[in-house]
């Protein structure tokens, strides 16, 4: 049998304020650093997408990550009780989904799979 990955590890990325940036994610979406993040077993995407996509918003933009969700509408309810804008995302097939952004203007995706 060939050996395979198992999960994701880590998702790494350059930030211009990481303590702040690490404090938001943690104190909205629940996300920790210290000591690790214990993520709940579920579907993974992964899904490269061609160089010129809007999909994740600015052209810089590389990269998004979305979070699954097991309601979403009661994250997006607490998302914007705390002045975080978030847009409505599709319904699709395999769920629900929303958009928001961290303080530096990264995308973020909220799924509620089904």
């Amino acid at each position: 049998m060939t050996e395979r990955v198992t999960g994701i590890g880590a998702v790494l990325f350059r930030a211009r304020d990481p303590e702040a940036l690490r404090s938001w994610y943690a104190e909205h979406l629940g996300v920790t650093f210290e000591p690790l993040w214990e993520q709940e077993a579920g579907p993974t995407v992964w899904g490269p997408f061609e160089a010129d996509t809007d999909y994740f918003g600015r052209a810089e933009q590389a990269w998004m990550i979305t979070f699954r969700v097991r309601d979403l509408d009661a994250m997006v309810r607490q998302l914007r009780e705390a002045g975080i804008e978030v847009e409505p995302g599709a319904e699709e097939e395999y769920g629900r989904f929303a958009r928001t952004w961290d303080p530096e203007g990264n995308p973020i995706e909220l799924w509620e799979p089904r």
